[in-house]
């Protein structure tokens, strides 16, 4: 009986924007075995048969059912395809003679969309659907497709749409935005942004990405989208004209304003080729038909085209305001505007054109003139009561738009008229009626509250935390050809020219700083950049300000400081991490022998200090200097606050990076007339740390911190933002003065430093443990979100880090060393090599317990036990252990906790530097290497850094590598970062690669 069942036959069905292929014959429906084997295809009178492969390959299983006259309903297997899918099928089939009713309909109807989009006949547009937008494509259609589609339906066999009321004309609407959205997705296609001069950037992706993906679906209004539409629209158009050879030309307005100002304004029509702005004509050459329009429209016989767009020009403007009578022109070519009808036209034109997407050519300062306060400032008197304070400024603000100065009186008359365009005498201005109301509001602030100011002061306005202007904040303008000064500025909104600022606003560039001699009574002998270092910590002092001294380890910033202090009426006061306070001692003792040190510290020190005490100072307060450290500050703050210091000096400041610290707290609750910061590295993880060591030393300067990210930390680090990265630059580089030693012409005789990547290989145990801790991993953080997931990240990774140390610092079994790591190996060979050249060395580590580990597997493996420098060890113990690495009486190797010997110690008598583990900042490495690399190394400095290959260790090192690469104001960053990977980037990081 089964043998003289008829054959199933392929049938079409459209169902929702796809097309359901399923098998029938007559009688009952086809099995999804046969929707995969292929189809059977009968001639229509049954004569012929024959296989087209199954288009399973192109779309996916699916159900459909079918209503049809006489038949019960029929529920059937299918293959979905959706419209590109249902293009390619189609296409590939025989001849329509061995196709069903249906399925030869529908490659008719696939064909005739597939020939309207690789014509360019479609056209973006965009539906409201409540709180949607939906962006589609639809096919530009003449009377002869609207036959042709009228045909389709009228011949359409009932089971292609069975029941379901769909027309062709739907069913091709549908196949033609499928087929254009997978087409353009697929050759990548981008609209021409650089039409627009305010481009609604967000708008046209989000567009971009409804029109060229599945999804069709974006947020927000119709509204929105209708720039970004028109836009499209023009850009799909002139792509049309280039391919059938037309002149592609875009329609602008030229506003022409009168010099007199009883004349009227013009605004007059153009065409201009989009790719050579060169070309361009008037509306007149145009009626005229002249060489000027020919040349443009590329050939005589493309004018007629070039008086249909100015046609359209004028049909697209009429709504502006001012511009409805080029309709009644019968040539229209430009039209009048009186000074009224300008103002309007200058309010609407802009934003409305840029929707249309003409192009308005306009004087450019007519368009973006601002109102300004602008501050002439003046060196007060001197005033011996205000000494302290360093110098102060008189200033007297003034109201200017552009550079030019209009009185308060005229503007005042403006303001009442709600006037916006205004004549100075000279030229024509427009201006912005609120913003001159907020500007005059500010100028009788100033006037009344900042009449006389100090350089802080003056140059907190100049960077206003609460301004939203995006203008440079610090500029220098040129100098007068009488002035024996440059006349400076600061902020367009708020300049300043004065003659004591000119060098702080031009930022104080090293090379511009002139060198100035130490004291006599300085027992040494500065540098040169050492010199000009002192001169620009002499000049902020003068007036009153902070600085951040950012040289590179090894630089001298000590000797420099001491330098200045010696020059300053004393009482100093210095805070440091613990393992620097003796260098202080001694390098004071060295350099400036005149000043009393007093170590405030230990048990001994005196705990209830108060300004009379004598205990406080030995002789006389004004040549003491008084050293204390971060952990001890907060405990003393309320004592030490109460001392009128001269100075405050923050060595190591990164210790203060962190404004809710206890040290950086009771830093802030100290008072000195200058407070300076040492420190190597200003930024280490976040560019916040720069913003607290700088508001450490003048508080306030930058703004809050909330604003300060805002500003430049958000748009810096994450967006890697250039212009804001620039900003920033301007606005700290008056107070922070940076060197490195990579400038060969600050010590030319300092040797080279050679760093290289010492790689090792996991053992197998090694490589055991770390793929068991990427397994858990992985698995762990599908599971988990939020803090619970970084934390899980943060413990794996500081796990894997370990395995590649050893086993044993993964396990903490106490386990034997020799032979498990791969690693230790790798060091074994670099230590036996520097030990036979008789030369000696550091070794760093971040894991204390690794140090440990170091330590014994040295004594094991070499026969002498390394000294090892960490945060448990005492000051006298310390101080013994750098005194005999220096002077050769300990054995070669000293092993250093990364953290608490990694600054402010002096191991010149090392030429070779080990970092066992990596740590995810270069800038922490670097200043561990600069413990041997600084002033007083005498050999070339040899830094080699343990990595196993294939691992995390690896990844890190790339990642680090070129971060060092980005722009100065762009920092490292910490392990943070890692904890926010998706699982699949995590994946890439951590997963370990083996060499076969």
């Amino acid at each position: 009986m089964s043998r003289s069942r008829p054959p199933h036959v392929a049938q079409g069905t459209w169902r929702s924007g796809a097309l359901h292929v399923w098998g029938w014959n007559g009688r009952d429906t086809a099995s999804m075995a046969w929707l995969y084997s292929g189809f059977r295809m009968v001639a229509a009178d049954g004569s012929r048969t024959g296989w087209h492969d199954s288009p399973i390959s192109y779309g996916a299983i699916g159900r459909v059912t079918i209503d049809l006259p006489g038949h019960p309903t029929l529920h059937a297997s299918s293959v979905q395809l959706d419209p590109i899918g249902t293009a390619v099928w189609l296409s590939e089939l025989p001849e329509p003679d061995f196709l069903s009713d249906s399925i030869a309909w529908f490659a008719r109807i696939a064909e005739l969309a597939r020939r309207t989009v690789s014509t360019g006949r479609i056209v973006p547009t965009i539906v409201d659907e409540g709180p949607f937008t939906v962006g589609r494509w639809e096919a530009i259609t003449d009377d002869s497709i609207d036959e042709v589609i009228a045909g389709l339906d009228a011949a359409m066999p009932e089971i292609c749409v069975a029941g379901s009321g769909v027309t062709a004309s739907r069913i091709h609407a549908q196949l033609v935005d499928g087929i254009a959205r997978a087409f353009l997705h697929q050759v990548g296609w981008k609209a021409d942004l650089g039409r627009l001069r305010k481009p609604p950037v967000q708008a046209l992706r989000a567009l971009f990405g409804a029109l060229s993906k599945p999804d069709h679906v974006m947020r927000g209004a119709t509204a929105e989208y209708e720039a970004a539409v028109n836009h499209l629209r023009d850009d799909l158009d002139r792509h049309r004209r280039r391919v059938n050879g037309e002149p592609v030309l875009v329609p602008r307005l030229r506003l022409l304003i009168a010099d007199d100002p009883h004349d009227p304004w013009v605004v007059r029509l153009e065409l201009v080729d989009d790719v050579d702005t060169a070309r361009w004509c008037t509306a007149n050459d145009v009626w005229e038909r002249n060489e000027v329009a020919a040349e443009t429209a590329r050939g005589e016989h493309h004018l007629d085209s070039l008086t249909e767009q100015i046609g359209d020009l004028v049909v697209r403007v009429a709504t502006i305001p001012g511009l409805a009578d080029l309709a009644l022109q019968h040539e229209p070519t430009s039209v009048d505007l009186d000074v009224d009808l300008a103002e309007d036209f200058l309010d609407v034109a802009p934003a409305e054109l840029d929707r249309l997407g003409v192009e308005l050519i306009g004087p450019e300062r007519l368009i973006r003139t601002r109102v300004s306060v602008n501050g002439e400032a003046t060196p007060a008197p001197a005033d011996d009561r205000r000494k302290q304070f360093g110098k102060d400024a008189l200033v007297d603000w003034k109201l200017v738009i552009g550079d030019e100065e209009i009185s308060d009186a005229e503007l005042a008359r403006a303001e009442v008229a709600g006037a916006t365009l205004l004549h100075t005498g000279h030229r024509w201005v427009r201006i912005d009626a609120d913003e001159l109301r907020r500007k005059r509001e500010r100028l009788r602030d100033l006037s009344t509250n900042h009449q006389r100011v100090t350089p802080l002061e003056l140059l907190r306005l100049a960077n206003d935390d609460d301004s939203t202007e995006d203008d440079p904040l610090i500029f220098v303008h040129d100098k007068p050809a009488d002035d024996p000064y440059d006349a400076a500025g600061v902020a367009t909104r708020d300049r300043v020219a004065a003659d004591w600022v000119r060098d702080l606003l031009a930022g104080l560039p090293d090379e511009q700083l002139e060198e100035v001699l130490e004291s006599s009574e300085f027992t040494g002998e500065l540098r040169h950049y050492q010199r000009r270092g002192l001169a620009w910590l002499q000049f902020l002092a003068k007036l009153g300000l902070g600085g951040v001294l950012a040289d590179d380890m090894g630089l001298g910033k000590t000797a420099t400081t001491l330098a200045h202090l010696l020059e300053r009426p004393g009482p100093h006061l210095v805070v440091c991490p613990l393992s620097v306070v003796r260098n202080w001692r001694t390098e004071a003792e060295r350099f400036t022998p005149k000043l009393d040190v007093r170590i405030h510290h230990g048990p001994s020190r005196n705990k209830s200090l108060a300004p009379q005490d004598d205990e406080l100072f030995s002789t006389d307060p004004e040549r003491e200097l008084v050293i204390t450290t971060y952990g001890l500050l907060p405990r003393d703050v309320d004592h030490l606050a109460e001392i009128p210091w001269s100075t405050l000096v923050l060595d190591e400041a990164q210790m203060v990076k962190n404004p809710n610290t206890k040290a950086a707290k009771a830093v802030r609750r100290v008072d000195a007339e200058q407070k300076l910061a040492l420190t190597g590295t200003p930024v280490e993880n976040r560019l916040s740390e720069l913003w607290a060591i700088l508001d450490a030393v003048n508080p306030g300067l930058l703004g809050s911190l909330n604003k300060f990210r805002e500003r430049f930390g958000t748009p810096i680090e994450r967006n890697h933002d250039a212009d804001a990265a620039a900003r920033l630059r301007r606005m700290t580089q008056p107070f922070v003065l940076r060197r490195t030693k990579a400038d060969k012409r600050l010590l030319p005789d300092l040797p080279d430093k050679i760093e290289q990547i010492a790689y090792a290989k996991l053992t197998r145990e090694q490589a055991t443990l770390y793929q068991k801790i990427v397994d858990q991993l992985l698995n762990d953080a599908d599971q988990e979100s939020g803090m619970r997931r970084r934390g899980l990240v943060l413990s794996a990774l500081m796990r894997l880090k370990q395995v590649c140390n050893h086993p044993a610092h993964a396990l903490k079994d106490g386990s034997r060393l020799a032979g498990r790591s791969g690693k230790l190996t790798r060091f074994d060979e670099l230590v036996t090599d520097l030990l036979d050249q008789g030369e000696r060395a550091l070794v760093f580590t971040q894991f204390r317990e690794m140090g440990e580990l170091l330590t014994q597997h040295i004594g094991e493996q070499f026969g002498f036990d390394a000294p090892f420098l960490h945060g448990g060890v005492s000051r006298g113990r310390r101080d013994t252990m750098v005194d005999r690495f220096q002077d050769g009486s300990s054995p070669p190797l000293l092993v250093v906790s990364l953290k608490a010997g990694g600054t402010g110690l002096n191991l010149t008598a090392a030429s070779q530097v080990i970092h066992y583990d990596r740590w995810w900042n270069p800038a922490v490495e670097d200043q561990a290497t600069d413990r041997a690399w600084r002033i007083g190394q005498h050999r070339t400095v040899n830094v080699h850094k343990l990595v196993c290959e294939g691992t995390v260790e690896e990844r890190i090192g790339t990642v680090i590598d070129d971060k060092r690469k980005l722009a100065d104001a762009v920092v490292g960053t910490s392990e943070a970062w890692l904890t926010e990977l998706s699982t699949d980037d995590l994946r890439d990081l951590v997963t370990l690669e083996i060499e076969q």
